[in-house]
């Protein structure tokens, strides 16, 4: 891993981030965390990588068309007429006589 120098870095966001915007940006830096605008904290190679980005992409992004989506109705649950507590309820009952059942 290459060491980032942070005065180039920060210098060349700047600048792509000019181009690609229109206006300055401003970069708050902290404890080794860098926000751009007051946005998401994010490290010094995260701002190299999005030089890149800002440099290649321009500022409308065509939007893609939607196409509707349909909702699949879930599989209906079998019932059965089989209950795991009442069956234990009345396996209590049959072994030991006399017995209450709990709560």
């Amino acid at each position: 891993m290459s060491k980032l120098d942070k005065d180039q870095v920060i210098a060349a966001f700047t600048q792509a981030y000019t181009t690609a915007n229109g206006k300055s940006p401003e970069i708050e830096a902290k404890g080794g965390w860098y926000s751009v605008d007051g946005g998401k904290n994010i490290r010094l190679a995260a701002l190299n990588d999005m030089i890149s980005e800002l440099g290649t992409s321009p500022k409308e992004v065509p939007a893609a068309p939607k196409k509707p989506t349909k909702k699949k109705s879930a599989p209906k649950a079998k019932t059965s007429g089989f209950s795991v507590k009442s069956f234990y309820a009345t396996k209590i009952q049959t072994e030991n006589k006399g017995v209450k059942l709990p709560r």
